[in-house]
């Protein structure tokens, strides 16, 4: 994704506008990675959010209230004892890097005016946060401290000059006034494509870039520098500069462009990028708002995938010895099908004792059992008498017998623990907010799958995530549940006896209730319900998912059994495709 050099320019640009003389309130640290900067401005309240995330570095204002931490991490209460009541005397980028400088003024505990820098470098897995003294230019920390061992050509320590990071002797496209040093630049190698001689020889230039100029020149991007004619390099010249001049003269344009057959982000840029114009384009009025629409939901993903990474594990292994114990059970069910033989053998063996002369170690016998009457031979043990090996043949029979009734007691349940662990894995995937998660812990504790952490500081209270809400193309409102405690309260305390219980067949999924007007339902509300649960299901993404739905007063929990797990009867199924595509006209509300 193209958070290049000419984005962060286009932030810088705003940055200035609405923050520079403000006031920093205060600074919290919600993620490791990540700092949320109150700020009063021209009798605003703003909120600036600084993320070092090597997944997804940003920096941007935003409306976001994330829950902060009961104790403060270490930086940030060293940010709050340099910065709070400070001023922002300028925000630069220097030479269109992918990185900004917050220049602030705050009087020290000796009342004493100091200039602190607060650096936002935005490169990847190198991304960080940095305080630097302007005066000494020496780092007072970091949000990421980088060492010896993880980088040999610049540390980020405290006590150390700050350095910039390093060029690679790019050109600075803002400053480019001469066709001759940009022919030079993009030439240096031949062998390379016309696209990677761009992004390559220019700062802030992503391969995003790179391909809109080559685009607007009318050259294939994967064209090789040394087959380019001169018309070629003028053309790409001139493209070049107008894209340039536009980022000079603050000429933004904020687009997200997707790919709305597949409901998916295709890139973003502050220039019209017309390479992209054969997907559906939404426009934003500042860079702030594209930012933080495009990766809202992703950061969060994401953020929620690390934080469900060892839960996932110990769930893996808690179903992993399941399936082995399901697989035990069903070996122990051929031995024990063969209860009936030992049965057999001990009633020929009573029938035939007078066929027991001394000691044999096998008999020969007719099955009459059997219509065609064979002759079988049964083994015996030589330590026992005739009517003793018949016993132990009849105490073998109830031996299996028994265990046949608790072998199929026993994979009733380990099915039932294989299915419920299932649902928690589904309920993880549908995870959009870390609370979700924290249910899902908390239901894992209560039905003794984890331990308890036993008495723990009280922590603060964690907004409560909710069930999703849909409204049907023709106004019906539909309720999917993200897990099972939600699955449970939109079945049993939203939904009425007479709305619509949708859920797969078979497969974990998501609880779904269709409220039913007094008019009743729809066939194109019923189809779009159908489609939510099967698209919140286990078979996403798939066609001809069977739905089975009943209305909910046939829908029970049976006494005893685990959150989420429900029996119904009186349904009726319908299949469906659990594609986007097909919930186009559905709205989230």
């Amino acid at each position: 994704m193209a958070l290049d050099g000419l984005v962060v320019a286009s932030m810088t640009h705003e940055l200035k506008e609405m923050l520079t003389g403000g006031r920093i309130e205060k600074v919290y640290q919600p993620e490791n990675d990540e700092l949320i900067i109150l700020i009063r401005n021209n009798g605003k309240n703003l909120r600036l959010l600084l993320s070092g995330n090597s997944n997804y570095p940003r920096v941007h204002l935003t409306s976001l209230n994330k829950i902060n931490p009961e104790s403060p991490p270490n930086f940030c209460m060293l940010l709050r004892k340099h910065l709070n009541n400070g001023r922002i005397v300028d925000i630069l980028q220097p030479d269109m890097e992918r990185m900004i400088i917050f220049k602030v003024e705050a009087y020290d505990e000796l009342n004493i005016l100091k200039s602190k820098q607060l650096i936002i470098e935005m490169m990847g897995k190198h991304s960080n946060i940095i305080i630097v003294d302007e005066e000494s230019k020496r780092i007072i920390d970091s949000v990421k401290r980088v060492s010896m061992d993880v980088s040999r050509h610049r540390q980020v320590l405290p006590g150390l000059t700050y350095q910039m990071p390093p060029s690679q002797a790019k050109v600075n496209p803002l400053t480019l006034d001469s066709f001759d040093i940009f022919s030079t630049s993009i030439t240096k190698d031949s062998k390379i494509t016309v696209q990677k001689g761009l992004y390559t020889s220019f700062t802030g230039i992503s391969p995003l870039i790179a391909r809109e100029v080559c685009f607007r020149s009318n050259i294939e991007e994967d064209t090789p520098v040394f087959a380019l004619k001169p018309v070629d390099l003028t053309n790409l010249y001139n493209s070049f500069k107008e894209i340039m001049n536009a980022i000079k003269n603050n000429n933004f344009s904020y687009n997200i462009y997707f790919d709305e057959e597949n409901d998916k982000y295709i890139d973003f840029s502050c220039i019209a990028l017309t390479h992209l114009s054969v997907y559906s384009c939404q426009s934003y009025e500042s860079v702030s708002n594209m930012l933080e629409s495009f990766y809202r939901i992703r950061d969060s993903k994401d953020r929620i995938k690390q934080r469900s990474q060892d839960l996932r594990k110990n769930l893996q292994i808690k179903l992993d010895r399941l399936n082995q114990k399901m697989s035990n059970l069903n070996k122990d069910i051929i031995k024990a099908e063969k209860a009936d033989e030992y049965k057999l053998k001990g009633e020929l063996i009573t029938s035939n004792l007078h066929l027991v002369k001394g000691r044999e170690d096998s008999i020969s016998v007719v099955n009459y059992y059997d219509p065609n009457l064979p002759e079988i031979i049964i083994p015996l043990d030589k330590k026992l008498s005739a009517s003793q090996n018949a016993q132990k043949y009849y105490k073998q029979y109830n031996k299996y017998k028994t265990a046949l009734t608790e072998v199929a007691r026993q994979m009733k349940i380990t099915k039932e623990e294989i299915s419920y662990l299932e649902e928690i894995f589904l309920s993880i995937e549908h995870a959009t907010e870390l609370s979700d998660l924290e249910e899902i812990q908390n239901e894992l504790v209560e039905t003794g799958y984890f331990k308890s952490k036993g008495k723990t500081k009280k922590k603060k209270e964690q907004k409560k995530s909710s069930y999703l809400k849909f409204l049907s193309s023709d106004g019906f409102e539909i309720y999917v549940g993200k897990n099972n405690l939600q699955n449970e309260e939109i079945t049993f305390k939203i939904a009425t006896k007479n709305d619509l219980w949708l859920h797969v067949k078979t497969i974990a999924g998501s609880h779904t209730i269709l409220k039913v007007k007094d008019e009743g339902y729809t066939d194109a509300a019923l189809l779009e319900a159908a489609t939510l649960a099967a698209y919140y299901s286990k078979g996403r993404n798939t066609t001809k998912v069977p739905v089975d739905y009943t209305i909910r007063k046939n829908v029970r929990k049976p006494s005893g059994a685990k959150p989420g797990m429900v029996i119904y009867d009186n349904y009726q199924t319908i299949h469906v495709d659990a594609l986007t595509s097909e919930l186009k006209n559905v709205k989230e509300i």
